[in-house]
């Protein structure tokens, strides 16, 4: 496949629908390696868990792979009585399963198996934090860290090398995409493969791959909805994108419709092993193959969560909205406030449309998304997000605003307004401090005010720094807290010292380094005010220092405890 050249600026419109070429190549210039290396370290390196909290939504899937490799079943009692009690479960004559859709619990086996094998082949021979830890590593952490090639792939399509680096840079560490690649929950797993079949599809429609790779669409919307049921919002969108590009060519109607069906008969092929498979599931556990566990949650609580409407999601409510999107505590916008930029870029993706098929086509696609998890957001209850960082179920739509935002990004350097520049790269950089910081912590209590000033700035204050791969080799903690700090700090820098430059790439001038520090102090005065320090922000902190994994100054749990220990 030949290399693709510098594709046309932004304000010029995007490249054509189906050039013959592909993306641009990746050895232009952008962001530093040593950018790229440390993002990935962050990744790999950070381990927050802390066994005390009992982590339902991770626990019930890896009960259930030990039942799948060790019992042979798919019910864990056995599971429950051998390895400790877990939340977020369903109840069916008399048998308990996890309330979640069973894709990574599938998943998760042959970690399981081969983590078994290593430990001595017995029934206890995984403890809890290894196989947490290996879990996230290969089925959380890596797809994410292959999601961002993915992304930085398709952005460097649409934008320059440098702002398409620092986009991928802030969603890598500034967004729920952060968060969620380090807990062992399908919200990442879904965006993962909703961006994964998208960009499947958007090779397929400039001409650059075969038509078999529907296949591949196909195969990552079916297991988008087997990983999570509300993943179904993602993938209408893409049916329609994949509509939009089929029928917006210069092709008769006959060969459009013909392509179409074609294109949905391999789609639905690849589709099929993982709705099939999941029907099944919902068969052999709850008594139907449209039945899922969240009609038979064991504890009662949670159950009018779910009933009403459709699997709970109702018509909206102005607070579910105001709260998903800017609550102080775990807002989308409060956490990632660069994806603000993506509301206007939907403007500028629109305006591309009147002259391009392909800006046509992921204008609906952006759009359609955001209606649809903005519905789902605003129509569920707020309540039930749990101990999280940030709306969860949004995951799945922030790949999608990316672009947007981006387009925004380019046009402010472009046109020569510094101080524009400096507040747009400025909320990139915060992203990356904010939910960074929140991320180190990543158990967020719901009666917390703020995450970082109520939350992790006083337990870095009092030595608890986020457990890390650094600590279990032996690094004292401190030190390796505070090189991963470091790293955080260092990786917003640079994303706000190459955002700040102008188009020509000459460094951020004193106007934009004026907006941009004013905007980090009107973001951290928001955050300062709403944070309560009150009670529940000290009991929230002294609850987990309580349970932290690598305490300072007490024994840690160790990595993988000898047997009997």
């Amino acid at each position: 496949m030949s290399a693709a050249p510098h594709p046309t600026p932004p304000s010029s419109g995007p490249a054509p629908a189906a050039p013959t070429a592909g993306p641009a190549p990746l050895r232009a210039p952008g962001l530093p390696r040593a950018v790229w290396a440390t993002v990935a370290a962050l990744y790999v390196l950070l381990f927050p868990y802390h066994p005390g909290l009992r982590s339902p939504n991770e626990l019930c899937r890896l009960w259930q792979t030990r039942a799948l490799v060790e019992d042979g079943t798919l019910e864990i009692n056995r599971a429950l009585r051998d390895y400790g009690p877990v939340g977020d479960l369903s109840v069916m004559n008399g048998k308990y399963y996890p309330s979640k859709a069973p894709l990574l619990s599938f998943a998760a086996v042959p970690v399981y198996a081969a983590l078994r094998a290593v430990g001595g082949g017995h029934r206890y021979a995984v403890p809890e934090v290894p196989l947490v830890f290996f879990s996230r590593l290969v089925l959380t952490v890596l797809p994410t860290l292959l999601l961002l090639w993915l992304v930085r792939r398709f952005l460097r399509a649409w934008l320059s090398p440098t702002v398409a680096d620092a986009v991928t840079v802030t969603y890598a560490l500034g967004s729920l995409a952060f968060s969620y690649s380090l807990l062992f929950m399908s919200h990442q797993t879904t965006a993962v493969l909703l961006f994964a079949g998208f960009y499947a599809l958007w090779r397929l429609s400039r001409g650059e791959w075969r038509e078999r790779g529907y296949v591949v669409a196909g195969a990552c919307a079916g297991a988008t909805v087997a990983a999570e049921y509300t993943g179904a919002l993602g993938v209408l969108g893409l049916i329609l994108y994949a509509a939009l590009t089929l029928l917006g060519t210069q092709a008769p109607w006959s060969a459009r419709l013909q392509r179409l069906g074609r294109a949905t008969g391999l789609s639905f092929l690849g589709a099929l092993p993982f709705v099939a498979a999941l029907m099944l599931y919902h068969q052999a556990t709850f008594g139907h193959p449209l039945e899922t566990g969240y009609k038979h949650l064991n504890d009662a609580a949670y159950q009018p969560w779910h009933l009403g409407g459709f699997l709970g999601i109702r018509t909206p409510d102005p607070r579910a909205f105001l709260l998903s999107f800017f609550s102080p505590l775990r807002g989308l916008f409060t956490l990632s406030p660069f994806l603000l930029l993506a509301l206007p870029g939907l403007g500028l993706l629109k305006r591309q449309g009147r002259t391009s098929p392909e800006a046509r086509a992921l204008f609906w696609l952006t759009a359609v998304t955001l209606a649809g998890y903005t519905y789902f957001t605003s129509s569920f209850t707020y309540d039930s997000w749990g101990w999280t960082t940030g709306p969860r179920h949004l995951t799945g739509l922030v790949p999608f605003l990316l672009l947007p935002a981006g387009l925004v990004l380019e046009r402010l350097r472009e046109a020569g307004r510094p101080w524009l520049s400096g507040i747009a790269a400025m909320l990139c950089a915060a992203s990356v401090l904010v939910t960074g910081l929140a991320t180190f912590v990543n158990y967020i209590p719901d009666d917390v005010s703020t995450p970082v000033l109520a939350l992790a700035r006083p337990l870095l204050q009092a030595g608890y720094h986020p457990p890390n791969v650094l600590a279990f080799l032996g690094l004292p903690t401190a030190l390796a807290g505070a090189l991963l700090l470091a790293a955080l700090v260092g990786v917003a820098a640079c994303v706000f010292l190459a955002l700040g430059r102008d188009a020509a790439g000459r460094p951020a001038p004193p106007l934009a380094w004026a907006a941009g520090l004013v905007t980090l102090a009107l973001l951290g005065g928001a955050q300062a005010a709403f944070t309560r320090d009150d009670t529940a922000d000290q009991n929230a902190v002294r609850f987990l220092q309580s349970v932290w994994l690598q305490p300072p100054g007490r024994a840690a749990t160790p990595f993988w405890p000898r047997a009997g220990s």
